[in-house]
């Protein structure tokens, strides 16, 4: 196994970047914008795992696999690799990956940065007797900085010990077209992502049937697949105008969004601890001049200003979203008053050639100090 440099029209230096499953639907759009606007680092994926679509993601893909694959999991051994000419710098997705792919920034002697998603600092289970709690102290010591997608996020990982001196807030952006998408918004509410309890899957379906009950009646399209699957299901039967679509390309999700009134994100905190980072979905939706509806905390909420760049609904309340979805269904006008500043904000915030070019300075900054540990 070999990640010597090929000879190749791209001159910048090769990039160690570690997931432990590269191509996981759900992450590839936001796996790839964060390296978009790199001009001095090109990712090199690596894994032990290589899904279908992974290569979406961008960038040359590495998998360790097998024998090999369970004693780097386990004891943490490297396979042999040929690192020459790589930046002195690994960038780890999730915390779980940090603390996977510490051995190989320990075997480079490199700094990582390790950016934080949401659930993976979140989930109580994460914490319990597992490889990252065992190496979580060693992360620490070897990372440069915490990148973290929201202030939500930031904050839970304060909580599992991670110096607030190392931590860096930058959401991941979104490309955003040159003029906001104009079109017939005829296809109703639009959910896109898992379907697992975060995601407020059972609120969504509760919403449905106040609506149902009280007169209303609206389209859902459900983009997506997960274990709640049958709630969604058992919806589409009871409840005309249902449709679930399974997982779509980013063109297909984007056409959709572009036909919505409105994307719905009313994301709640698991049982289990898992939460939201900030879902890519959100920035995706204001580019696409899609409003949104979203919970009224963590980085939803700070994506989103109510009433302004879109509207935000109390944790958990089915009847809050219902009646959020009815007020948007009942004025047009205010829908694309909320689209248009959506699009405005998310093009000055959250645009993904700015936010990647940052993410790259701090990979820079850190090939540039020494490690820890």
């Amino acid at each position: 196994m070999t990640l010597t440099p090929q000879p190749t029209p791209d001159s910048r230096r090769p990039l160690l970047v570690y997931r432990d499953r590269i191509g996981v639907p759900s992450e590839i759009a936001f796996s790839r914008r964060q390296y978009l606007n790199f001009q001095t680092l090109r990712p090199v994926w690596i894994g032990r795992s290589l899904m279908p679509e992974a290569g979406q993601v961008g960038g040359d893909l590495v998998r360790i696999g097998g024998a090999r694959g369970m004693l780097f999991r386990h004891l943490g051994l490297i396979p042999p690799l040929d690192l020459t000419g790589f930046a002195r710098v690994v960038h780890a997705q999730f915390a779980r990956g940090g603390a996977l792919a510490l051995p190989l920034a320990q075997g480079m002697d490199a700094r990582m940065v390790v950016t934080l998603h949401g659930g993976d600092v979140g989930k109580d289970k994460n914490w319990r007797h597992t490889l990252l709690a065992r190496r979580w102290p060693a992360v620490i010591a070897r990372t440069y900085r915490f990148v973290c997608v929201s202030h939500a996020v930031a904050d839970t990982a304060m909580r599992r010990g991670a110096p607030g001196t190392l931590l860096t807030v930058l959401p991941i952006g979104v490309e955003v077209p040159p003029a906001l998408p104009v079109g017939a918004r005829d296809g109703g509410f639009l959910f896109a992502g898992r379907f697992v309890e975060k995601k407020g899957i059972s609120v969504i379906a509760d919403a449905m049937r106040h609506l149902r009950a009280n007169g209303g009646a609206v389209k859902l399209v459900c983009a997506g697949d997960g274990p709640l699957r049958p709630v969604l299901e058992a919806l589409a039967r009871e409840i005309p105008g249902v449709e679930l679509v399974g997982w779509l390309s980013q063109p297909a999700l984007a056409a959709r969004m572009e036909a919505a009134l409105a994307l719905l994100v009313p994301s709640v905190i698991a049982v289990d601890g898992d939460a939201e980072g900030l879902p890519s979905v959100v920035p995706e939706a204001m580019a696409r001049g899609c409003a949104v509806i979203g919970t009224a905390e963590g980085g939803i909420a700070e994506a989103i200003e109510d009433d302004v760049t879109g509207l935000l609904v109390a944790p958990s309340s089915a009847s809050a979203l219902a009646g959020a979805m009815h007020r948007l269904s009942t004025d047009p006008a205010l829908a694309s008053r909320l689209a248009l500043a959506a699009f405005h904000a998310v093009g000055e915030r959250l645009n993904a050639s700015r936010q990647s070019a940052a993410l790259e300075t701090i990979l820079l900054a850190a090939e540039g100090t020494s490690p820890n540990a």
